[in-house]
């Protein structure tokens, strides 16, 4: 009989120990399942395909191809580059787009303001009568080139005929009162007139002198020289009318007096201006201010002239900013010998020396406002319908082209047609 020593025999241990490992095996193989690993072959056509790889041997449901989550190079940096989107081709055609290269080119320094032609202000004059009366003669019209002191109309005046048989009246009783004054020295000089009426007679002499002098000076308000008024020696020598003359040689612009008409002093009957020069009026921008000052060279030209060009300077630059338009009055003076501005007329003033400047141009139809900015619209590749609003920042114009100053490159194809089309589609791509 063999005696038990407590412990179990290792034969058995072992047998339990594998017994363990077969039930642990067959547990993990029926929860995770038999472990497959896809052949190569079809691995490498899943990153042909653009599927994203698989995490443990499978792919993620919903996974987007690699070509479409990868981003475009050129919208990693939108304030660099602006915003890109693309048209399908039927949008293209439907916009008519059309694209012109930016070209270089120079231009000059030069400030473009359209402004109107106005009359010089100093050389405007609107005539009125000294006299109230009636028209009885007209001699000028609108248009009439009149020179200085030529006769307009003639006014026939009770008020002026009242004025000179006053002064004649004044005159002869002066006349009298001398010759009584001067008995009565000599009347005195014998003591046959006292001192007292000699002073009586030299007082009324000095009321009638001013009586006298008052109607002479009402005569010279009336119009009357002094020639002619000392020529009033009696009701013979009395004129009842009186010629409206120019008072400066010009166009009358303005004729508001008939024949018959009654008038007074207080209405304006023509207006005559001096159109050897005249004025430029324009509106300057507050960008602009410190490109122009008074005395600055000016160039004026008229589409209604082509080739022609007057120089002047700018005389005046208002101090006030209109807070409408936010723009201040420019005049500029110009010498108009020739007649051919006209007022009213519109023509451009090119203000400025006109050095040359090297730059791109564009044409003006390719530049946008959007915002407080400008844009142009950049074909990327039209064939792709790509196209990208490229910020720009222009300069002065030149004819139809405008100066861009930065934001573009030589040959860039900038869309010139079908610009507004790319407007609204840039501002439904924002989500505006």
């Amino acid at each position: 009989m063999i005696e038990s020593s407590g412990r179990a025999p290792w034969p058995a241990v072992v047998l339990v120990g594998a017994a363990l490992l077969a039930v642990g095996v067959a547990i993990g193989y029926s929860v995770r399942g038999p472990a497959m690993t896809p052949p190569a072959d079809v691995s490498q056509r899943a990153l042909e395909d653009g599927a994203a790889p698989a995490v443990g041997g499978h792919q993620h449901a919903g996974a987007a191809p690699l070509s479409e989550r990868i981003p475009d190079p050129e919208s990693r940096n939108p304030s660099a580059t602006g915003l890109t989107f693309t048209l399908s081709p039927d949008m293209v055609a439907r916009a008519g787009i059309r694209t012109v290269a930016a070209t270089s080119g120079a231009t000059t320094l030069e400030l473009r303001v359209p402004g109107v032609v106005q009359p010089n202000a100093y050389k405007e004059v609107v005539v009125t009568s000294l006299v109230s009366g009636r028209v009885t003669q007209v001699t000028a019209d609108l248009g009439t080139q009149v020179a200085a002191q030529q006769p307009l109309a003639t006014i026939y005046s009770p008020e002026l005929a009242d004025a000179q048989t006053a002064f004649i009246a004044a005159r002869a009783e002066q006349v009298a009162h001398q010759q009584l004054q001067t008995r009565t020295q000599r009347l005195t000089a014998i003591g046959a007139a006292t001192r007292q009426e000699l002073e009586e007679h030299e007082a009324e002499r000095a009321k009638l002198d001013a009586a006298l002098e008052i109607a002479r000076a009402r005569l010279a308000l009336l119009g009357i020289p002094e020639e002619r008024t000392q020529r009033l020696a009696g009701p013979q020598d009395v004129v009842t009318t009186t010629p409206i003359r120019a008072p400066l040689p010009g166009v009358v612009t303005r004729r508001a007096v008939n024949v018959g008409q009654n008038i007074d002093p207080s209405m304006p009957l023509f207006t005559i201006v001096d159109l050897s020069t005249v004025w430029v009026i324009a509106d300057l921008y507050e960008r602009d201010f410190a490109k122009v000052r008074v005395g600055s060279p000016a160039t004026i030209t008229s589409t209604s002239y082509p080739g022609m060009t007057l120089r002047g300077r700018v005389s005046y630059i208002d101090p006030q900013v209109q807070p409408e338009t936010r723009t201040a009055k420019l005049r500029v003076e110009v010498p108009n010998q020739s007649g051919r501005l006209r007022l009213g007329m519109y023509v451009d003033a090119h203000i400025g020396e006109g050095s040359p400047r090297q730059g791109l141009f564009v044409p003006k139809s390719a530049v946008q406002i959007v915002g407080s900015g400008t844009v142009v619209y950049v074909a990327v590749d039209a064939q792709q319908g790509r196209f990208v609003e490229r910020p720009v920042e222009i300069g002065t114009a030149n004819g139809d082209r405008v100066l861009v100053v930065s934001g573009l490159q030589a040959g860039d194809a900038v869309v010139t047609d079908g610009v507004f089309f790319l407007r609204a589609e840039s501002e439904r791509s924002r989500g505006r």
